[in-house]
């Protein structure tokens, strides 16, 4: 049993079409994916609408859960695009988060964990305690990230929503099938994190599948 709540598909920078994605995805144990594609106001539309199309595929496969990556949109547009990929059929709403590898505008954290509108801080690089804070409070899922560059900082990440109580997750980010990864390696991400045995069966077990409960 594994839910990934964080994947590419050619939709965006991603190899894979969703079919290809999703049956991957499920040989590796998966029983939840989210698709996630890169989006700012510009595409929006067109992916969220052509992603939700994948929903098709829980007929056959696991259950695929439509979403987005906000991704380098200034802050203050980030509840508006989120609010316009809702409209255009996301049910899962990730941010690009300030990672220590890429130019993402300061307080890019900041304004995701306080929109209502947001289901996950990808890779929140040095977030802030009070950043944190917000978090737990609206919500808003930290991420741990499996994803080379952007897990640098997944220590840390794990000790600030330790330190106020904010519910993480363990996401492949893939682009690429050799991206995903099996409990095994997850796990591992976890562990490696710096996550106690309880925080991790948590992170992997427990929050993501709370987290969708409201989705149809």
């Amino acid at each position: 049993m594994r839910a990934d709540l964080h994947t590419h598909t050619v939709f965006s920078d991603g190899e894979l079409i969703p079919a290809e994605l999703v049956r991957r995805a499920m040989v590796l144990g998966h029983d939840v994916i989210a698709i996630t594609d890169h989006v700012d106001m510009t595409n929006v539309e067109f992916v969220a609408s052509n992603v939700a199309k994948a929903v098709e595929l829980c007929e056959d496969y696991i259950r695929v859960i439509p979403g987005v990556e906000i991704t380098h949109v200034p802050p203050s547009k980030i509840d508006h695009v989120a609010k316009l990929a809702r409209k255009y059929g996301a049910d899962w709403i990730v941010v690009h988060g300030e990672t220590v590898t890429e130019p993402v505008a300061p307080g890019t954290n900041r304004a995701s964990v306080e929109s209502p509108e947001v289901d996950v801080l990808a890779h929140p690089g040095f977030i802030t305690l009070e950043e944190a804070q917000i978090a737990r409070d609206n919500g808003v899922l930290l991420e741990v990230s499996g994803r080379a560059g952007h897990n640098i900082t997944n220590g840390h990440v794990v000790n600030m929503a330790r330190a106020v109580g904010a519910d993480m997750v363990v996401d492949s980010d893939t682009h690429a099938p050799e991206n995903l990864m099996d409990d095994a390696a997850a796990r591992t991400v976890a562990f490696g994190a710096g996550m106690t045995k309880e925080e991790a069966e948590k992170a992997l077990y427990v929050t993501p599948y709370e987290a969708i409960r409201h989705i149809a």
